[in-house]
Order: structure tokens, then sequence, then C-alpha cells
């Protein structure tokens, strides 16, 4: 059968590839439109198999609300190009739209929702993204909050994403502690809920620093406590300075809106993910064959 102009076309626009590569799927298919679109889809979930080992540390996160409704993803990809194009951008509104809508209870059935706009899963739509630009991409998480009480959304970006859930108050508060915790990174939102461990393990760094001083025991003791309320206050939200206005705890502003905070979730791009480092002078010379 004869490979027209248009059969490649068509092809094209139904399978997003390239011009060579639905040539050759045609070709190898007799011009059987569907066969090659099968050998395709067959030949990307392979390369989506063989790609998926590979770091992926850049990406977006991406936000979308409806009235008391707002959900927050991080997709993940291999380079800074690829998080900037047009495909990519697109697949991750597609995710969050479909996280607002579809409202699974976890990752796992976030990929296996019917992806916005389309008959196939969020993971099949990623697998032929993964086919067709050649980078690893992954629905690392998400967040979904559903509330009466007041949300506030943050953006700083497309790197950081901040939402909370906020009792009392108003939605511009909201929005101003949000951006709070995008510059201030709590890990909490009161002292009493720092992990144990970590509280445990920033008390034993400070009394064998306090011990070298010399001073007395129960010297010793008060300077642990200081500096171990001083740890709280820095990585719990409420006793934080107001990025706004320093002077002021975050604390003390809730308590003068008559609000507070209920919870809240801070995606920053690629955190906690160990990103590869690349010697540039190494590879060139790899590349030279030297």
């Amino acid at each position: 059968m004869e490979i027209t102009a248009a059969l490649v076309k068509e092809l094209r626009e139904r399978s997003g590839a390239g011009m060579m590569e639905c040539k050759k799927a045609l070709v190898e298919n007799n011009g059987d439109i569907e066969a090659a679109i099968e050998a395709m889809r067959k030949a990307g979930q392979a390369k989506a198999d063989k790609k998926s080992g590979r770091i992926a540390a850049e990406g977006l996160i991406i936000v979308q609300q409806e009235s008391n409704r707002v959900a927050m993803v991080e997709v993940n990809c291999e380079t800074d190009f690829v998080s900037n194009g047009d495909d990519f951008i697109g697949f991750c509104k597609g995710v969050v739209a479909t996280a607002l809508q579809q409202r699974p209870a976890d990752l796992d059935g976030l990929l296996a929702s019917q992806y916005t706009g389309a008959t196939k899963t969020v993971e099949d739509v990623r697998k032929d993204l993964i086919a067709k630009i050649g980078e690893n991409i992954n629905v690392r998480r998400f967040t979904l909050l559903e509330t009466a009480n007041n949300l506030g959304v943050y953006l700083h970006g497309t790197r950081i994403g901040i939402v909370v859930e906020m009792e009392g108050g108003s939605v511009g508060l909201a929005k101003d502690v949000a951006m709070h915790i995008a510059a201030s990174r709590p890990i909490c939102i009161s002292p009493d809920q720092v992990p144990a461990e970590l509280v445990a393990k920033e008390k034993e760094i400070y009394t064998a620093q306090a011990a070298e001083s010399g001073k007395p025991a129960n010297i010793v003791e008060k300077m642990v406590e200081g500096r171990l309320k001083k740890f709280l206050d820095e990585v719990a939200l409420v006793g934080q300075p107001f990025v706004k206005d320093p002077d002021q705890t975050i604390g003390k502003l809730l308590q003068a809106a008559n609000a507070k905070v209920i919870r809240f979730e801070r995606f920053e791009v690629g955190e906690g993910i160990e990103k590869k480092v690349e010697n540039f002078a190494d590879e060139v010379m790899k590349q030279a064959g030297l």
C-alpha cells in the first residue's frame, strides 16, 4: 500500500509522534493506521519502562481551585527544558484537573483515574508522553483539600506551591500565611507537632555543645532548654516571625484575627530527590573518547 503524505499527517495528528517515526510505523504495518498506532503504543510502553529508572528532579507544581476545593500536584521530569515545554505543561494541567474532578484517595488512585479530556488513564497518558519527549516523567504527589473553612493558595513561580486551610480569619489572611510558609518552610503548625525523634536529636546536640562550656549542670540544663525552645519556634509555624511583619509571630497574627490554621501542604519541586551531579569536563572527555 502506498504511504501517502495524508496518511502520515493523520497518524501524526492522532499519535503526536514525529513524521519519520509515523512513516516508519506505516511502512512496517503496510499502511494500516490502526496497526501502526498499536505498534507505536507498544514501542512507547517499552521506552517508558526503559526510562523509568532515570532520575526526574525537575518539573512543576500546579494548583487548581474551584470554590471550596483545591488540588495541588507535583510532576517531575529530567530537565528544566522539558518542564517549560507545552506538552509537559499541558499534561500537568490535565493531572491537576483530574485530581480536582475525580477526587482520588491516593496517588495510585490518581494514576488509575481517567485523564481529563481523554479516554486513557493518567498513567497511560504519562507513558505516552515519555515516549514522545524522551524523558522520564513522574507524577510524584498530590494533595486535595475540600472544606467550608477559608483556603489560602500561593504559588511561587512554578516550583513552590502552598495550600492552607484556615478556620476563621479571611481568605486574604490565609493567602498571607501561605506566602509566609513558602518563604519560611515550617515543618508543622505548632511545637507539640514536631516529631519526637527530631526533638530528641536536637536536644542531644545542644546538650553536648553546652557541656563543653564547663558551666554547672543546672546552667547547662537551662542553656539546653533555651536553645530547644528557639529551635521549636523556628520550625513550627506559629512561633515564626511573620515575613511581612517580623515584629509579630504567626501565632500572634492568627490570635489577633481569631483564626487558626487547621493544616497546610508545601510542595517544592524536587525536594528530597537525590539529583545526579554531572561533571561537565568528564562528560566532554567521555564524548571525545578520551
